[in-house]
């Protein structure tokens, strides 16, 4: 069976399912002072954030199916209200915004979901998930006791539950939703409110209790909750967390597995040691329902990115990465840790607290044990540099530094958080495979500088400076930026004319200065045009912003484009925030002094032309005349540019290459991939990292000197074989002829199992007894290796038993190696997706270094099948 008939024939078996509405028997969900109570039994919950519009509607599936394979059993998401209502009264559940579908289809999966309402978000998206209309509602003042807020979101939150409730989503209605929450991390702003913010709280709070959803609502970051809402942590580390109440479960609502970025800034990275570390610590000291911030983060598609700043890339270094695919080894090793943390849960939920043994300075044991045969231990060494051996029921453990062992058996080892077995993955973006049949070679070579470029065939039109409609507007002073674009679009011409006398040129002349342009407070981004001709730019988030500028005896024409770049998504009062210009704006350096030029008449043009006809959607657009774009000719400031492509082959991602671009916006077939900035990031500050010890999100950085994103997703669903539409708006003197598109991939997979690492995990599920006591001492450990969906092992770069050297795409060979190591790893893997590899001296035909521990170490190629069935 192809894999795209299989996807097609799982796609409908799928669709039957959420049309039927069968998913689960109803249950109830209730809660102790241990545990989420789901159908009457308390259960150890691992969830996983998913935000359904950062993918498509054709990525939910896959990305819902890789979670709960490793081992997630609750999908995580917010409700996204400028998404659902971006005009007041009309509303968008279609596409990426079809909630409906998307928790549909994380029950049809078998997983429950975890719904945050809020309804602000936060989520670094723009505006914090509030639609910017709300803004103009007389007297409105966010998120506090504010009659006119509180009924426009109450409005939606009970919009959202009623709509669950009519599509039979809720676990009393064997839909899959167990927990809701309403706000979200007001704890950290409710000071700045008074006593409304208290007030607010708690209105919110018995609002979103009284609207009859049936299962348990819960709010972040909020210590002061009511007694009938679970207060929940958010947070690197939550194992010290404990709820306002005893009769709440401890819950972590957010662990940031990663971090977001802005544009100019490195790219963070967290360690799968750290993040393991923090979970277990958390189910050790007493957690029972931990959601990973983000599972999947996604992409943040058109003008979604909040900030002001934030990158397209809403990546997260998650588990599963922009593109969909697995980031190994940080899902693996998750996925281990998962199943470790089941394997407890008998013990986990039979007690209301653990044992406390201390083994050690810094090392301790927590331990669960009922009245009969249950009993599961967790050995942790928080010490951040050394190995400690420890004695727990007269046995002897050694525990890397800044990990935790889990003993389900309270016997026997099933993992370690610092001991990684999963295999690691390094993508590649480059031609797809299929096109290389002949010579296989250049696939091996090929790098982001050495793809071809996506078209020689280029045409492109001027945006207008200034003016460009008859749906101008003229305004005595300055207007803010958002009270005129409703953030429908990034741009804002001001535009005004001033006149300039010969005593002002004589005086500049004669004293040998310029005058400049001042303003007082800008933000995110300002374009100053002086009689047509750029005269510079300004970033940052309300600066002062002073421009030298040229001027001419007689009338002067100044033209401002403010820009937005994700509007502000944290914080009190964000009504209050606003773009554009405050204070005065000035011409300083006259001979009568400053020329205030605030109070003159402005000529305001909303948005850009281009915008307007909607260039990027269709060629068939009369109005537009684009002219050839010759590899001769100067790139101009503020351009269109468009050209036609044709998709790489086979079903990897795509990722569209814009690194020799500058700053603007691309579409796709219509379909707005988002912002690009080809900002870099300071050359400072990217370390070798180490996972000991607290993580921050300046620890592991990485990406120093380098553009803070060049490869922009362009999902394959966007996408026809050919003749595929590609627009920009590029704002800068940048040409496209290096543009690439490029398929996205796991090119080359590795992986370490020495003869010390645990047993297979579902070696537990048939363990060996021996006297009534579980024995996995003869089990060997196990490497899995396994390539993406439709790719296979083509070869193999490295296969070493003994005491290999080095790390991935830097293996050799040490002292001691196995002269079958080769043939053995190519036995088993050759020619297939996925293969498991005993580490054993049995399976390589003897021991190769007596009383030596041995490693295998592995180093594979994938390719695409088609590339294999085509040979």
């Amino acid at each position: 069976m192809g894999i795209e008939f299989r996807w097609v024939l799982l796609g409908l078996i799928a669709h039957s399912l959420i049309v039927a509405g069968e998913f689960f028997k109803p249950f109830n969900v209730s809660y102790d002072g241990r545990a989420m109570i789901i159908d009457g039994k308390r259960r150890m919950l691992i969830s996983g954030g998913i935000h359904y519009p950062r993918a498509t509607t054709e990525m939910w599936p896959g990305l819902i199916s890789k979670s709960k394979e490793g081992g997630v059993d609750v999908i995580e998401t917010y409700a996204f209200w400028n998404g659902h209502e971006p005009v007041r009264g009309q509303y968008n559940f279609e596409g990426r915004y079809d909630i409906v579908t998307f928790v549909k289809e994380v029950a049809s999966a078998g997983l429950y979901l975890f719904l945050r309402i809020g309804p602000y978000v936060c989520a670094e998206w723009n505006f914090g998930g509030f639609p910017v209309w709300l803004r103009d509602i007389p007297g409105i003042e966010f998120r506090t006791d504010n009659k006119p807020f509180k009924e426009e979101m109450q409005r939606f939150v009970k919009m959202i539950v009623d709509l669950m409730r009519e599509e039979s989503l809720f676990s009393w209605q064997g839909g899959p939703i167990i927990m809701l929450q309403i706000e979200n991390e007001y704890g950290n702003v409710e000071s700045s409110f008074g006593s409304k913010g208290k007030d607010y709280m708690r209105w919110a709070a018995k609002m979103a209790v009284g609207l009859g959803a049936g299962v348990p609502w819960v709010m972040c970051k909020q210590v002061d909750a009511p007694e009938y809402i679970i207060d929940t942590c958010n947070a690197y580390y939550c194992d010290g967390y404990k709820p306002n109440s005893k009769s709440k479960p401890t819950v972590w609502t957010e662990n940031w597995d990663g971090w977001y970025t802005s544009w100019g800034d490195r790219l963070p990275h967290r360690p799968a040691e750290d993040i393991a570390f923090a979970v277990a610590r958390f189910f050790q000291r007493g957690g029972s329902f931990h959601n990973y911030y983000m599972f999947f983060g996604g992409t943040n598609f058109a003008r979604t990115a909040g900030g002001p700043n934030y990158i397209t890339s809403y990546d997260y270094d998650a588990p599963i990465d922009e593109y969909g695919l697995l980031r190994q080894p940080k899902w693996g090793h998750l996925k281990d840790l998962h199943a470790a943390i089941k394997l407890c849960e008998p013990a986990l939920i039979a007690v209301r607290s653990p044992q406390y043994i201390k083994l050690g300075p810094k090392q301790e044991a927590h331990v669960y044990r009922d009245n009969g045969s249950k009993c599961a231990a967790f050995l942790a060494n928080i010490d951040e540099h050394g190995s400690a051996t420890v004695k727990f029921h007269n046995q002897a453990y050694t525990l890397p530094p800044w990990s935790v062992s889990i003993l389900p058996d309270c016997r026997n080892t099933a993992f370690n958080t610092a001991k990684i077995g999963a295999q690691t993955s390094i993508k590649t973006v480059g031609f797809d495979a299929a096109s290389y049949l002949n010579d296989p070679a250049p696939l091996r070579l090929m790098a982001p500088y050495e793809v071809s470029y996506i078209s020689e065939s280029w045409k492109f039109v001027k945006e207008p400076i200034g003016v460009w409609s008859d749906s101008n507007f003229t305004y005595q002073g300055i207007l803010e930026h958002l009270n005129v674009t409703k953030d429908q679009t990034d741009y804002l011409w001001y535009t005004t004319r001033i006149y300039i006398s010969d005593e002002d040129i004589s005086f500049w002349a004669e004293n040998q200065i310029s005058p400049a342009l001042t303003i007082d407070s800008m933000r995110d981004l300002v374009y100053i045009f002086v009689n047509g001709q750029f005269t510079g730019s300004a970033k940052g988030k309300w600066i002062k912003v002073v421009q030298p500028v040229h001027l001419i005896q007689g009338y002067n024409d100044i033209v401002l484009l403010s820009e937005t770049v994700g509007l502000q998504n944290y914080g009190a009062f964000l009504e209050k925030d606003g773009a554009g210009f405050r204070g005065q704006i000035k011409l300083t350096g006259c001979k009568n002094g400053d020329l205030n030029i605030t109070e003159l008449v402005w000529t305001y043009q909303v948005g850009l032309k281009g915008e307007f006809l909607k260039i990027y959607a269709t060629d068939d657009n009369a109005s537009t005349e684009w002219t050839e774009f010759l590899p001769d000719l100067a790139a101009t400031r503020f351009s269109w540019y468009k050209t036609h492509f044709d998709a790489p082959g086979g079903l990897d991602p795509v990722s569209l290459d814009l690194r020799s671009m500058g700053k603007g916006q691309v579409w796709v077939n219509g379909h707005h991939i988002g912002r690009y900035w080809t900002l870099k990031s300071p050359k400072e500050g990217c370390q070798t990292c180490d996972y000991r010890g607290a993580y921050d999100s300046d620890k592991c950085v990485t990406n120093c000197g380098e553009p803070t994103q060049s490869w922009y997703h362009i999902p394959r669903s966007w996408l026809k074989p050919s003749d595929n539409l590609l627009v920009l708006f590029e704002e800068t003197e940048k040409n496209p002829l290096e543009i690439s598109v490029n398929s996205y991939f796991t090119e080359t997979i590795c992986a370490e199992v020495s003869e010390n690492h645990y047993p297979p995990l579902r070696a537990w599920s048939h363990p060996k007894a021996s006297n009534g006591t579980i024995s996995l001492n003869n089990m060997a450990p196990e490497m899995h290796l396994q390539c993406d969906a439709g790719s296979t092992i083509t070869s193999i770069n490295f296969a070493s038993y003994g005491t290999p050297k080095g790390s991935c795409q830097n293996f050799s060979r040490g002292n001691c190696h196995s002269p079958n190591s080769l043939s053995v790893v190519s036995k088993a893997c050759m020619g297939r997706q996925s293969c498991s590899i005993s580490v054993s001296n049995t399976v390589f035909g003897g021991d190769p270094c007596h009383r030596v521990v041995k490693t295998l170490s592995v180093e594979m190629r994938c390719s695409p099948t088609s590339s294999i069935s085509a040979h």
